[in-house]
């Protein structure tokens, strides 16, 4: 960033999901962040950040659309920020329909990088939106959960929750 360029003020809310609760940051036009405030690596709410959960209404309103059944794709502007690869991996993530799962292989296939199985699970395990950028739906070869920032019980009712809608249609 130059010297030149204004630094946007960054929000926070909290969100409480059928998940738990998510702490959702970013600046008034571009998401960075869904945290869950139960994990392990839950992000907190730093001092210059500040609280505005109006910021997020059109995302919280997602959300709650997602969680609802009604809404199958986000469309919102997010600010993704990491590697060239974690970008390309994340951008992967986003391709993956609806209450489909891949395996950590395939998505590294997908990103044209069959051999980088590790670095896709870390990649995958870095998304610093998850939910709305669906690392959720990569699951093991061999169809087991494995890891997830919001813990595998908030994984498995993600896909539950996806899957149970398709059934309905």
């Amino acid at each position: 960033m130059r010297k030149t360029e204004k630094m946007n003020a960054v929000y926070y809310t909290t969100f409480e999901s059928p998940v738990g609760p998510l702490l959702l940051a970013g600046e008034s036009n571009a998401l960075r962040l869904v945290s869950f405030e139960t994990s392990k690596h839950a992000a907190l709410p730093r001092p210059e950040l500040q609280q505005n959960a109006e910021a997020f209404a059109e995302v919280i309103r997602q959300l709650q659309a997602y969680f609802g059944g009604d809404l199958k794709e986000f469309d919102l502007p997010l600010a993704l920020e990491g590697t060239e690869f974690q970008l390309r991996v994340w951008k992967a993530l986003r391709k993956i329909p609806y209450g489909e799962t891949i395996s950590y292989a395939q998505l590294a296939e997908r990103i044209g990088n069959p051999k980088a199985v590790r670095a896709v699970g870390l990649a995958n395990g870095s998304n610093p939106i998850p939910i709305i950028v669906p690392c959720h739906r990569v699951i093991g070869s061999d169809g087991s959960l494995t890891g997830f920032g919001g813990g595998l019980s908030a994984k498995k009712r993600l896909l539950e929750l996806e899957n149970r809608q398709l059934s309905l249609l």
